[in-house]
């Protein structure tokens, strides 16, 4: 096991009727701006909670983050903070809220030029206005990190923040939200949170056994209730497992130790900021192509995938390796998603050069655990995806 520092000081608030007691943990005399997306709040009930239990409070709301949140919205979320004197700051929603609620923490108290510095430079953010958060789609395990992915509209960039200063100080999980989320949602939310694992677990051994127990828990417990989270989403069992593996998937306990890819994570990033398909989505089409170009280095742990999660015992290393990849595959499948770019938009050679030619200018030579996935190596994953 390689060496590590963790800390994660993030306060859980699990289980049925937890939004009403977020009071408890905002202190009394903060200004709050109350941050959410579209508005389906309002329509599932969450923001007649939230707003109860603030009764009392200074509140600011902010409403219409997008998905994948976007650094020109946001800043008109800190020019408000800064002018209203807003000294706590609520996340109602998914990843992106959760997301775009971290940078503008951070930008509220960031004293340079441009706050887009932050993702840029790529220096620790340190400093933020406290924020806790109301997680209303599980997927991204943002209510529980402290890293963030923004975009800027204006040069199609797709960036992530990380550092100390973004944890929340406190995230509400309450099952019972899981039942208002549409379907297609649950499906990018069961597949994000399954790539956000094997982000972490498909690279080569260390002998961190107990991670990869971790890792393979959360896996297998995915590949058990994604059925019926897509399909009885009201089940409050299979949706309190899904909610809680998807913060743990990437709530830092999975990485101690042990050797992070993200590369898959890195095109798919491109892809969406590119041509707008769902960041889920691009996991899926990427991942299968990514560990078949790269399944000689990741042979060890694919096999040990397809032993431990897909159930296989026959076969060599390499053979075991390629059903991991075919199972990896055929889950997405099951969830309504295929692994094929070009189901999704038309561009083949266009979209891989322009990813490769993206790569090259960022100056990101080398992606993946051994920083050997070169930008021409991406272009012949991304063309093979197609």
């Amino acid at each position: 096991m390689q060496n590590f520092d963790y800390i994660n000081p993030t306060m859980i608030k699990f289980g049925r009727g937890q939004i009403t007691t977020i009071h408890e943990v905002i202190p009394k005399e903060a200004k709050v701006m109350v941050l959410y997306g579209g508005g389906s709040i309002k329509r599932t009930g969450i923001y007649d909670q939230v707003m109860s239990s603030l009764d009392g409070y200074d509140v600011v709301e902010f409403s219409g983050i997008p998905s994948n949140p976007e650094y020109e919205v946001l800043m008109d979320a800190v020019s408000i903070v800064r002018e209203q004197e807003v000294n706590f700051l609520l996340a109602v929603g998914g990843g992106s809220v959760i997301d775009g609620t971290k940078f503008i923490s951070a930008a509220s108290v960031y004293d340079g030029d441009d706050a887009w510095d932050l993702l840029t430079k790529q220096e620790p953010i340190m400093e933020a206005v406290p924020f806790g958060t109301v997680l209303t789609m599980p997927a991204t395990g943002s209510e529980m990190n402290y890293a963030a992915v923004i975009t800027k509209r204006a040069t199609s960039e797709k960036l992530l923040m990380q550092g100390v200063g973004i944890f929340p100080q406190f995230s509400v999980l309450d099952p019972t939200v899981v039942s208002t989320i549409p379907e297609r949602q649950l499906s990018n939310g069961l597949i994000d949170s399954f790539v956000h694992v094997l982000e972490q677990y498909l690279t080569y051994p260390v002998e961190a056994r107990l991670q990869d127990r971790f890792a393979e828990s959360i896996l297998n417990t995915l590949v058990d209730i994604a059925p019926k989270v897509k399909f009885s989403p009201s089940d409050y069992g299979s949706a309190s497992d899904y909610m809680w593996c998807c913060t743990n998937a990437l709530n830092g306990m999975l990485h101690n130790g042990v050797p992070q890819d993200w590369g898959i994570h890195m095109i798919g990033h491109e892809i969406t900021a590119m041509y707008h398909i769902d960041h889920a989505i691009t996991l899926a089409i990427v991942a299968p192509s990514y560990y078949q170009h790269l399944i000689g280095q990741k042979e060890a742990k694919l096999a040990q995938f397809a032993e431990r999660i897909a159930g296989v015992t026959e076969g060599t290393p390499r053979e075991k390796a390629v059903k991991a990849i075919e199972f990896i595959k055929s889950y997405f499948l099951s969830l309504g998603v295929t692994s094929k770019l070009s189901d999704y938009v038309d561009c083949f050679d266009q979209c891989a050069e322009n990813i490769s030619k993206t790569f090259k200018e960022r100056q990101w030579l080398g992606l993946g655990e051994k920083q050997n996935v070169t930008p021409e190596m991406v272009e012949q994953i991304v063309k093979a995806a197609y």
